[in-house]
């Protein structure tokens, strides 16, 4: 099968296209044909190794010392199920599924194996592959800091989504409106018409006015790109406030119950999973230059089949 390789860390011209042995299905897995994946802001880290200090070290203890243990890189997928282990009850062949990886990777390639219990689920009904595609790397992650800061139990709860363009912040944004909240959003003046789209109470352009100088309180402040810190962002914070960041050594996990909730909103019209741009897997190292770049808005999709 064709599979994007990365036979070591550096920059997007490392990437290759081989073909590999199609993965076979234990006895509780399913084998999905991967139509769509993206490339997010998590594989140009791992490609990369573009973390800073102790961090470096957790990676390469995780992910491989001198390369990656796992080559095939693309931690999201959305496809058909092609096959499935012989005690698989959840899913069947022909059904239309979509989910995460984690550190498992390995999406950037025709076909993925992964446990029937693990985060796959079926794709949302009015959603194409590439929109399902979409959803669960900014989804899941603003699912799991937001509720971590408990926006469900605060009453018209205030939240200020730092980097509020990115596949992070763009999910971050609707679903905290999606609880209540009255939102703040910080980005670039190049951003401010895709936030306004989004529902954005205020919006913050950081490259025209310094977003710790407001005069607001928040519950939740979410760093949903790495770019700033809890230190600056305290005096921001109402009491019991919390702080939560994209970079550092808590990560969202990956849940059924959350590609279950995304695809709850995308099919009630709460969601929209903000597509860029759309690369062919042939464009993979442009997909990832232009990730590298920091202009990403939303998702950048990767058309697999």
């Amino acid at each position: 099968m064709k599979a994007v390789i990365c036979p070591k860390y550096g920059p997007p011209e490392v990437l290759e296209i081989k073909d590999i042995p199609r993965p076979v299905p234990k006895k509780y897995e399913v084998l999905v044909k991967v139509i769509a994946s993206t490339v997010n802001t998590g594989d140009v880290r791992i490609r990369g190794l573009r973390v800073k200090g102790i961090m470096k070290i957790i990676m390469r203890v995780v992910l491989g010392f001198s390369k990656p243990r796992k080559p095939v890189l693309g931690t999201v997928f959305s496809g058909i199920v092609e096959e499935v282990g012989a005690s698989v009850t959840q899913f069947k062949i022909g059904q239309e599924v979509y989910g995460t990886t984690g550190f498992q990777q390995g999406c950037h390639a025709a076909y993925v194996c992964l446990p029937e219990n693990k985060a796959i689920a079926t794709k949302p009904e009015k959603a194409s592959f590439e929109e399902a595609a979409a959803l669960p790397f900014g989804g899941q992650t603003a699912i799991y800091f937001l509720r971590k800061g408990r926006i469900d139990a605060i009453n018209n709860p205030e939240v200020l989504i730092y980097g509020a363009t990115g596949s992070v912040g763009t999910a971050a944004v609707q679903i905290a409106k999606y609880y209540g909240a009255t939102v703040t959003a910080v980005c670039s003046s190049r951003g401010k018409g895709l936030v306004e789209q989004l529902g954005a109470d205020h919006i913050v352009q950081y490259d025209q006015e310094d977003f710790t100088k407001l005069p607001d309180k928040f519950d939740i402040i979410l760093d949903a790109v790495g770019k700033t810190s809890k230190k600056i962002c305290k005096p921001l914070l109402k009491p019991g406030g919390k702080f939560f960041t994209v970079e550092g050594t808590d990560v969202a996990d990956e849940r059924k119950a959350y590609l279950e909730f995304l695809s709850q909103l995308f099919d009630n019209e709460n969601y929209d999973p903000v597509i860029d741009k759309v690369y062919s897997i042939g464009q993979i190292q442009e997909a990832h230059r232009y990730v590298d770049s920091g202009r990403k808005k939303g998702n950048a999709v990767l058309q697999i089949a």
